[in-house]
This record gives C-alpha cells, structure tokens and sequence, in this order.
C-alpha cells in the first residue's frame, strides 16, 4: 500500500490529507543526501534527552555556598557541583544551532520549486518523518526544561561566581569553555519558557524572510498539511490501529502541535484565523479527546507559545477551547 495513503474522504478548504508513515519511511535516492545530513543531527537527540532528563542541579551545594560565603571548602563544592552541569547545559545549546541549521535544509527541501508542498511531503516522506522527529525532539526537550528550574538557578550562579572571579583577577579555566559571550547568548536561550520551540519558530521565521523569491505560502502549505495529517491519523482508529508503536500516538501529537505552533508565528494572520488552512478547532478536539494527563503540555503550548491566540481575530470559541 506503500508508505503514503491519500484520505479522499475529508478535505478542509482544498487542502489535502494525508496519512505518512512516521515509523517506517526510507529515504528514496533523491533523498539520501539531505537526509543523511539531518541524520548525523538527529542521531544525537536522544541523547541529550537523556541528558536533560537526569539533569539534577546543584541547589543544595548552592544554597550552602550562598549561606556561608567565607567558607572556602563551601565554595569550591558549589562551583565543582555547577561546571559539569554548566558543561551539560553548553551541549545542549550547541545542539539547538545544529538543529536550527538542520530544519532550514529540510524546509528547503520540503518547499523549493517545481513541486508544491504536498508534492513533496508524497515524494520525500522520510524528510518529512525527519521534519516530524525534529518537532516531537522539540516538544519532548521542552516538556523536560519547564520540570528543571534548577537549570536556570545553576546558570546564575555560574555567571555571577565568573563576575565575581574577573573583578578579583581571578582566572578560571572554566571561563576558556563558556566565555562570556557564549554565557550570555546560553542565558537568553534558557531564559524562554520553550528554548526548543522558539528556536525552530526563529528559523522558520528566518527561512521565510531570507528566501524572499520563495512564495511564503510553500512554507505555510508545507506546515498545515503536516497538521491536516496529524489531526486525520489521530481520529481515525483505522490508521491509528496500523501504527506498531504504543508510542507513536503522541508522536503524532507532538508533531500536529509543534507544526501548528510554526504556521501560527510564521503566516501574518496566525493559526487560528478563520482564514487559518489548519482545523483548530478539530485539532484542539484531537488533543481534547486523549487523557489530560498525556496532553496537558501540549495544550499549554498551544496557550503560552503561539503569537495570534489572543487576536480579536479569533473565534471565541476557540479562545475557550483552550481556556
């Protein structure tokens, strides 16, 4: 049946459906070098899942070095404590430029001329898993660092400890891996609700408005029919129940939400504009219709991380929906 099934059956405002298969598309030839490149990247996510997952912090060793600032051997705990996880922190940055490099090759691929986005999403289907792994990466890293308010603690303490250090002549080795430049563009990153997220938003956004002979409408058709997808597998047993995967239920989700997210700060009238070529509405429904407990982060980025929510121009009833 192969790896794409159109759905004849439902169509929003023209826009097509289709069913791609997230758990077993194989790049074709045409695809293999863009996405061996989006591989080399994506082969190192799980790891800084794990990474941030058991992220602990260093509040206590902090907090001692706070309560008794001329006890020396309190310090030098609380620092030794404070660089390795700062070290942790620098990868995790890094990964998010190597990631934002990586979603503009794929949106390239996703949207260039002559094939029109859904073009494309039949042709490529294992760039668009790549696209959707990429955004369940994101949603999923992000969940993690709203669950660690220790990460920004530790990073205060780091860059106030360095301030302190230069005022004192006081040379550390440490400095020579996360200068200051580097601590402040770390600081800005981990100072978003969602590092993750808005990172993809600003390339997204940048893509656009560097490609300026690319029809804005190739990047927004590429997200809405990457949402159409999701919401159309999510409420219809006959393609969940083809999935192998207990997991892939919510990778579908994460990826509908995180598409949604990209349409909605990338179009100029958002994503829940009645003019929107995503189902809002029904999309909200899907997630709606799963236990709260799995979908409770989901729609708390659709609140807190969209731009047009707010918008007079959005249905009151959706507003509600998500209140």
């Amino acid at each position: 049946m192969g790896n794409l099934l159109k759905v004849l059956t439902r169509d929003i405002e023209n826009c097509p459906h289709f069913f791609l298969d997230f758990e077993n598309a194989q790049p074709t030839e045409g695809e293999r070098e863009v996405w061996k490149q989006v591989n080399a990247v994506l082969q190192d996510s799980d790891s800084i899942l794990t990474g941030l997952q058991s992220y602990k912090g260093a509040g206590q060793e902090i907090r001692d070095a706070i309560q008794k600032p001329n006890d020396a051997l309190l310090q030098d705990r609380a620092w030794n404590s404070v660089c390795p996880l700062v070290k942790k922190l620098k990868v995790f940055y890094s990964f998010s430029l190597r990631l934002e490099e990586t979603l503009q090759s794929l949106l390239e691929s996703l949207t260039c001329p002559p094939y029109t986005p859904t073009q494309h999403l039949e042709r490529e289907q294992a760039l668009a898993k790549q696209f959707a792994e990429i955004l369940h990466f994101t949603l999923r890293f992000d969940e993690l660092k709203m669950r660690s308010p220790a990460i920004q603690n530790d990073f205060s303490y780091y860059r106030r400890t360095i301030s302190r250090n230069r005022i004192n002549n006081k040379n550390l080795d440490m400095e020579k891996e996360v200068n200051n430049e580097m601590a402040n563009r770390m600081s800005l990153f981990y100072a978003e609700a969602t590092p993750m997220l808005k990172t993809l938003s600003n390339a997204t956004t940048n893509f656009v408005t560097e490609n300026k002979t690319l029809p804005l409408e190739n990047t927004t058709d590429c997200l809405s029919t990457m949402a159409s997808v999701c919401k159309v597998m999510l409420e219809t047993p006959d393609y969940t129940s083809r999935f192998s995967r207990e997991d892939t239920l919510l990778f579908c989700m994460r990826v509908m939400v995180g598409v949604i997210i990209l349409y909605d700060h990338v179009h100029p009238n958002g994503a829940f504009n009645k003019s929107s070529k995503i189902d809002m509405k029904g999309c909200i429904k899907v997630l709606k219709d799963q236990p709260a407990d799995t979908v409770e982060g989901l729609l708390n980025a659709l609140k807190f991380t969209t731009k047009h929510l707010n918008d007079e121009s959005t249905p009151k009833n959706i507003r509600s929906m998500l209140q």
